[in-house]
């Protein structure tokens, strides 16, 4: 026993890391990172946290996880790095940049923004990541509207709010597609109020048109039409109605 003690002992006082400073420590981190050995780059940032806690040293490890994290697309231990940083350093000159981190892990993660519409059931998918991917850019943009990373955010946002657009949508046809018009209308206005320039309205409004007519609310119907016509009058919806005896929503 006295033997193997004094053999953890001698490791012990051989560590090489044991007389490292910060910068030494952030140094192997980096070659890790730069090497793309994100796993043993993370826990060589951790090890300088727990050695090295406070500075700025600290700061930029904890955000090098996040990014780190990004990397092996661990989107939940990288998003909460990334709100650690934020909620620790809220002053500081990279915040705009964990923001725009944040948002790039939820954008990437899943299947992709339409992995979801895979599924032909729907109804029961939510394209949580996707929206917290626009909620992580939107706060970007507002706060920091000059930072480097907010023209991207922006091309981003508009993206999203398609894609978001497109599911709600998606769903609304499910609905109609089973006979359930009032879910349908429902969805297909929350569309429409949410994401009113996303091209997907377009087929939003079709489907409220349509599911209107057929809860026998003519004033629902006919605004939403008139909103359709207005908006969309080369629609390919209009086109088909080609008997002037029939309102154009019953020919689709």
């Amino acid at each position: 026993m006295l033997a193997l003690a004094g053999c953890g002992i001698f490791s012990a006082n051989n560590d090489p890391k044991k007389n490292w400073g910060v910068e030494q420590y952030y140094e192997a981190a980096q070659d890790e990172m730069n090497s793309g050995n994100y796993e043993a780059a993370v826990k060589a940032y951790e090890a300088l946290e727990a050695r090295y806690p406070y500075g700025r040293y600290a700061q930029q490890a904890n955000l090098q996880i996040a990014y780190a994290q990004y990397k092996q697309r661990n989107a939940a231990e990288s998003t909460a790095a990334s709100d650690r940083f934020i909620k620790q350093n809220p002053t500081s000159p990279a915040v705009d940049y964990a923001y725009y981190l944040k948002g790039l892990v939820n954008f990437n993660a899943d299947l992709g923004l339409f992995g979801f519409l895979a599924n032909s059931d729907l109804s029961d998918r939510d394209p949580k990541a996707a929206r917290e991917s626009f909620d992580a850019f939107k706060e970007l943009v507002t706060r920091f509207p000059d930072s480097r990373y907010t023209p991207d955010a922006r091309q981003r946002m508009e993206y999203l709010t398609n894609a978001l657009a497109l599911h709600e949508v998606h769903v609304a046809r499910y609905y109609q597609k089973r006979g359930a018009p009032l879910a349908a209308a429902n969805r297909a206005q929350y569309a429409v109020a949410t994401y009113s320039r996303a091209p997907a309205t377009e087929e939003a409004l079709a489907i409220m048109v349509q599911a209107y007519d057929q809860l026998n609310l003519p004033q629902l119907r006919d605004d939403a039409a008139r909103v359709m016509q207005e908006n969309f009058p080369n629609s390919r919806y209009l086109a088909k109605a080609n008997n002037r005896d029939r309102p154009w929503w019953k020919w689709w």
